[in-house]
């Protein structure tokens, strides 16, 4: 049996932050994954999401701006985009592998748990006393009738064809984003949620603009409905939902995500865990002294994010290499969905600042800006939430909120205040990072 300093289950962000950190050094180390190496992220998550994204914003900005100096606006041919996407991306897979092969040892399949420190790929078992789960999560499946007829966001992140109809089960990141991609290569798009309202982790009334800029463009929201099940007719499918049925011609399930823990055999190796993944202490290290866990399979309140994985797999090899006896403590925290227009936000969360004392909130309508205007963007609103003189939240809705949140996360993450920053920084003019120095904190 061979033995290992560390063996990493999974090769997703966390873990191959963990491996390139442990390659400069000359511990003896096993990676193995049963899926694409490299993870969701770089293969069939945001980084292709992101991509596609950057062709759909130029269609939705020259639609935005007709009238106002744009005669014709942009098309995307969907074939096209496709192929140049795969062409980019296809490789990314066996890339990532072999750069990992050149420091360590590599397996394709997928690792069980024998006992507390040995695991079991490709009927091979392996020890080590520091083993670390970093399998992160998939695709959550509902179970209805009619569930083989539903797709996956990773099978439309490779859709060869556009369909005509496509539905989205469920109102989070993953279908608002897809949905904006669809919607602007031509698809019509119906999005079935079960709750009130999508995006429910950011601000009401910014979701409310995000969902109404989608509404003028033809996408149809069908919220407090249940779908019941799918049936396959002639052409295409019929979505029965608790309000009446929906002919279409493609359904996306985007109910959610959940752990990839199944295939681990935990209970072999007495690692526990509960819904939201494997549970964890202040070190990343789970019920068995010997695993840790990093990256979207554990169970944590923070973001399920690639930075936020990365940064755990950099705290862990700091952990497990004794340059620190510290617990782990997560920086500040942007978050963005990249819809058209964007919503984002870090820090305290608006609805807990509303209605709370110790809070003072200013909101700031952005379309009179010069930038604004020149993208004919209506849509654009920030929020700030100060305690005291500081600031420690803020939020965002328009087209460019992402980056517009990103120009408030130093203030707030290194604490410092608006008069340290402004005789600390001049910045670029007129864009919003202008008006962070200019006065808004």
């Amino acid at each position: 049996m061979k033995k290992y300093d560390y063996i990493l289950i999974g090769s997703g962000p966390a873990a191959y932050k963990l491996s390139n950190l442990l390659a400069k050094t000359s511990r003896k180390v096993l990676v193995v994954d049963g899926d694409e190496f490299g993870g969701t992220c770089p293969n069939y998550g945001c980084e292709p999401k992101i991509f596609l994204e950057g062709a759909t914003r130029v269609v939705l900005q020259s639609q935005q701006l007709q009238g106002r100096g744009i005669k014709q606006a942009a098309s995307i041919d969907w074939r096209e985009l496709m192929a140049t996407k795969l062409n980019r991306f296809n490789s990314w897979p066996e890339e990532t592998k072999a750069i990992i092969a050149k420091s360590h040892d590599v397996e394709s399949g997928y690792a069980h748990f024998v006992d507390d420190n040995t695991i079991e790929v490709n009927g091979h078992q392996y020890q080590s006393n520091q083993i670390v789960i970093a399998t992160g999560q998939r695709s959550h499946r509902l179970a209805i009738p009619g569930e083989q007829f539903t797709h996956t966001s990773r099978d439309v992140l490779s859709l060869p064809h556009l369909p005509q109809h496509v539905t989205f089960i469920g109102g989070g990141y993953v279908a608002m984003e897809l949905a904006t991609v669809l919607g602007a290569a031509g698809a019509s798009i119906t999005i079935i949620d079960h709750s009130a309202r999508p995006l429910k982790a950011f601000p009401a009334s910014k979701v409310q603009v995000v969902t109404e800029a989608m509404e003028k463009r033809g996408i149809e929201f069908l919220m407090n409905t249940s779908v019941q099940g799918i049936r396959q007719q002639d052409e295409g499918f019929i979505v029965q939902t608790d309000q009446g049925e929906i002919p279409t011609d493609y359904v996306v399930d985007t109910s959610g995500r959940q752990p990839n823990i199944d295939r681990l055999a935990l209970a072999a190796a007495n690692v526990n865990s509960d819904r939201g993944g494997i549970i964890v202490n202040e070190h990343l290290q789970t019920s068995n002294p010997n695993v840790y866990a990093i990256g979207d399979v554990i169970s944590r309140p923070q973001p399920k994010l690639t930075p936020v994985a990365e940064f755990e797999g950099e705290y862990l090899f700091d952990y497990l290499e004794g340059k620190t006896t510290a617990a782990i403590k997560y920086p500040t925290i942007g978050t963005a969905a990249f819809t058209f227009p964007e919503i984002a936000e870090a820090g305290v969360k608006e609805e807990v600042a509303r209605g709370n004392s110790q809070y003072q909130i200013k909101t700031l309508n952005l379309k009179y800006s010069s930038l604004a205007a020149g993208q004919n963007d209506q849509t654009g609103k920030l929020t700030l939430i100060f305690e005291g003189d500081a600031l420690v939240g803020v939020s965002a809705v328009g087209d460019n909120a992402a980056d517009d949140v990103n120009n408030f996360l130093p203030v707030i993450g290194l604490r410092i205040t608006g008069e340290e920053y402004r005789q600390a920084i001049i910045a670029i003019y007129p864009a919003l990072a202008d008006k962070v120095a200019g006065g808004l904190i």
